[in-house]
């Protein structure tokens, strides 16, 4: 395979398929965040993830393999590597580690940006931003400075480690639509393991230590790994091939939402008043974004000439 395969543009129609794979995400992932402080109260962050995605790609990879897929060419696995990097080491990665330093309800605030940067990076590969998108960006925004301003209990490493995480998650699934690589669910596959491997080098860079896990902690990795990783990775790479950008990535308005649910009702965490009004004006500003757009009267159904590539063909932390 020599370049990669063109498709028209995301269609906006929500099949039953696109609903069950949003639904999918927004649950699972919104309790990701609480499994993960869970984890890595006595599993180093890095290293934790590193088995994560290394054991739930392995399983993945060996499944498919039975069923006779094939393995993904060079060129595939290399921009798998480049996807994992930024999606699971930069993403996954960066809010694992700022979660030692801030609880596990503003990690899920602050990442609830990510439809916003995923309407700015989508123009990049000429996706269009409308003036209700824009609105919505800045809005969220103003969530982001009120979060800082009553709730963010974290270091200035943690936060810019908050801040960076979406960055990273959004550029990679945007860049993602335009490379090669592995058709099916086994790109997720080859996505968890390569991303895994940048994990675990990070892991052995950094010096992180293993020491005796409690049982919640190993409970805790099981969960993300089939949970988070296989059902809901999967589900959320299906989305990027087959959804736009802003619609895929509006895991972010419910994942805060039971996020803080979970951290306040299980873990102990606190949100004082000017927190829960930062989550209010954060989803404001993400559901401007990902509202569905009206087609104009009278035009056309078929999708825009516009192409772009399709990282899989039927899947996608």
């Amino acid at each position: 395979m020599n370049a990669p395969t063109l498709s028209p543009a995301p269609a906006r129609v929500l099949t039953p398929l696109v609903l069950l794979c949003l639904g999918t995400v927004y649950v699972v992932w919104g309790s990701t965040y609480f499994g993960i402080k869970v984890a890595i109260e006595t599993l180093p962050p890095l290293g934790m993830l590193a088995a994560r995605f290394g054991v739930a790609g392995a399983l993945l990879l060996l499944v498919l393999r039975l069923r006779g897929a094939a393995l993904p060419t060079a060129r595939q696995w290399a921009a798998s590597a480049a996807v994992g990097t930024l999606l699971l080491g930069g993403g996954t990665g960066l809010v694992t580690l700022a979660e030692r330093d801030a609880s596990s309800s503003v990690a899920a605030m602050i990442i609830a940006v990510s439809p916003l940067f995923a309407a700015l990076f989508g123009r990049l590969w000429g996706e269009r931003t409308g003036g209700r998108e824009w609105l919505g960006i800045a809005v969220g925004l103003v969530g982001i400075v009120l979060l800082n301003a009553g709730e963010l209990r974290a270091t200035p490493l943690a936060a810019a480690l908050l801040v960076l995480a979406p960055l990273c998650w959004t550029f990679g699934s945007q860049w993602s639509r335009h490379l090669p690589l592995p058709p099916g669910l086994m790109g997720s596959a080859a996505e968890m393991l390569t991303g895994g491997g940048v994990l675990l080098l990070l892991s052995l860079l950094m010096g992180e230590r293993w020491g005796a896990p409690s049982a919640a902690s190993l409970w805790a990795l099981a969960y993300l790994t089939v949970f988070g990783s296989l059902l809901a990775y999967s589900a959320y790479m299906y989305l990027v091939a087959h959804t736009r950008p802003a619609l895929a990535t509006s895991y972010a308005y419910v994942n805060p939402v039971v996020a803080v649910a979970l951290g306040v009702g299980l873990g102990g965490e606190r949100l004082g008043t000017l927190g829960w009004a930062a989550l209010g004006v954060i989803l404001t500003g993400v559901l401007l974004v990902v509202w569905p757009h009206r087609a104009p009267t009278g035009a056309a159904t078929e999708p825009t000439a516009e192409p772009t590539a399709e990282p899989t063909a039927g899947e996608g932390a």
